[in-house]
């Protein structure tokens, strides 16, 4: 054989922290992996690649005051509300190249004010974007900054408007004949199934490993319904096909006949 198999179970997966891919990551007497199979659920498709993320949270600030006064000057709620629009009328580049998914702005959480009485000095806004290799986290951060420029300008306060990013992950895809894609895929038509190529929308932790140079595939595995949901569910009749698959890419990454 020509090289070794190592299983990591990822128990701070569900969270999007990743702890122990990341603890691993950074053990200097851990091995580091030239490849990653990521056992996500699906059997009709492998995920070899994703849109990145670009996450920011935007502390938006006004004067406070109270309700009832005779100030016209808006609160914070209602600039992060203007600023809300603004994001959402922004107007992002279409997918280009060989890259299937064009990249995404969602205004995730809003978060300001209490009672009724009291006009807010701070809103926060959550802001996800998904990004492409045509737009990526600078792309994305810049193109925030220009709305909040001009929310600033338009809508004046004491203090400007705050941007804290939060996370960057690249976007990333194998091309059909990279390791271990081709493997996995190969051996699934070996063993009888059909399966297909997938770039995701969802970034996932194969983003975490293409930050670190690593390629890797995110998905394929067993049936399912209710994905992260209450209700999950996984099809355990499919396991003897999804690990005669996986042992048979592995055997042919380790140069087995």
């Amino acid at each position: 054989m020509h090289g070794g198999l190592a299983v990591l179970l990822d128990a701070d997966e569900h969270t999007g922290g990743f702890g122990g891919a990341r603890a691993y990551l950074a053990d200097p007497e851990a091995v580091r992996p030239s490849g990653v199979m990521i056992g996500y659920p699906g059997l009709d498709e492998v995920v070899v690649g994703g849109r990145g993320l670009w996450r920011a949270m935007i502390a938006v600030h006004a004067a406070s005051g109270h309700s009832g006064s005779r100030r016209t000057a808006p609160g914070a709620v209602s600039r992060a509300a203007h600023l809300v629009r603004l994001l959402e009328d922004l107007q992002l580049p279409d997918g280009g190249g060989e890259f299937p998914l064009p990249p995404k702005l969602t205004v995730t959480s809003c978060h300001g004010g209490q009672g009724f009485s009291v006009v807010p000095d701070l809103c926060e806004l959550g802001v996800d974007i998904r990004t492409t290799p045509a737009f990526d986290a600078d792309a994305a951060e810049q193109l925030v900054r220009a709305a909040v420029g001009e929310l600033d300008v338009r809508v004046p306060a004491p203090r400007p408007t705050v941007i804290a990013p939060v996370a960057a992950w690249p976007p990333y895809r194998l091309v059909k004949d990279q390791q271990p894609a081709a493997a996995l895929l190969d051996a699934a038509a070996r063993e009888g199934l059909t399966v297909r190529p997938k770039t995701a929308g969802p970034s996932n932790i194969g983003n975490l490993l293409a930050g670190e140079g690593i390629p890797a595939t995110a998905g394929f595995g067993v049936r399912y319904e209710g994905l992260h949901g209450v209700d999950e569910q996984a099809c355990l009749e499919d396991l003897p096909a999804v690990h005669a698959v996986y042992r048979r890419a592995v055997l042919s990454l380790l140069g087995s006949p």
